[in-house]
């Protein structure tokens, strides 16, 4: 089976005030070829743009039945996915296990659609991280930690490649963010 690597990433620039602007970005993997993409809206979320960056991505693939490799900074992303809460809410009618409706879900239910396409694996980077800033010894507590998280089968090499790939769709999130029309209070 063919294995895409998608490395995602969002940001939202004043992300609680009723005025702000939001980016994604992401990185597709396949064999020795890169593509990114990138997008942003007006007073948005940060979750809506983590979730923006992989529909964005899912989108992109032109076959079915690829193995999908994500890779997000995101806790919301990723534990939704290895957690199953995508099933739970389903099975409520789309609420949340406070009874209120689930945010986002035209966004979740999209990406679903897009998931039974393939078969994904989701992987939790740390976000934000300078690698060339980084000593030795924190490299090596952040490479534990990240196989702590998502298992052993990512040699170091793999994993300072994921990092850096994922600092490059923040990046492209950051860039992405439509101009402020009103400055954040």
């Amino acid at each position: 089976m063919k294995t895409v690597r998608i490395y995602t990433d969002g940001a939202c620039s004043g992300n609680q005030n009723e005025t702000n602007s939001g980016g994604w970005g992401c990185i597709l993997e396949y064999g020795g070829a890169e593509k990114e993409l990138s997008g942003g809206e007006r007073n948005t979320t940060n979750n809506r743009m983590e979730l923006s960056a992989l529909l964005a991505g899912l989108r992109a693939l032109k076959r079915d039945g690829l193995t999908v490799e994500v890779f997000s900074d995101s806790s919301y992303l990723v534990n939704c996915f290895r957690q199953g809460w995508y099933l739970g809410w389903q099975r409520n009618g789309w609420r949340n296990s406070k009874k209120d409706p689930v945010e986002n879900r035209d966004l979740w239910e999209a990406i679903l659609e897009q998931c039974a396409r393939q078969e994904l694996r989701f992987y939790l980077v740390k976000g934000h991280v300078k690698r060339h800033t980084l000593t030795p010894e924190a490299q090596e507590k952040l490479y534990r930690s990240f196989l702590e998280k998502n298992g052993a089968q990512f040699s170091e090499a793999e994993f300072l490649h994921a990092l850096e790939q994922n600092a490059r769709a923040d990046a492209l999130a950051v860039a992405a963010c439509p101009p402020m029309e009103t400055p954040c209070a």
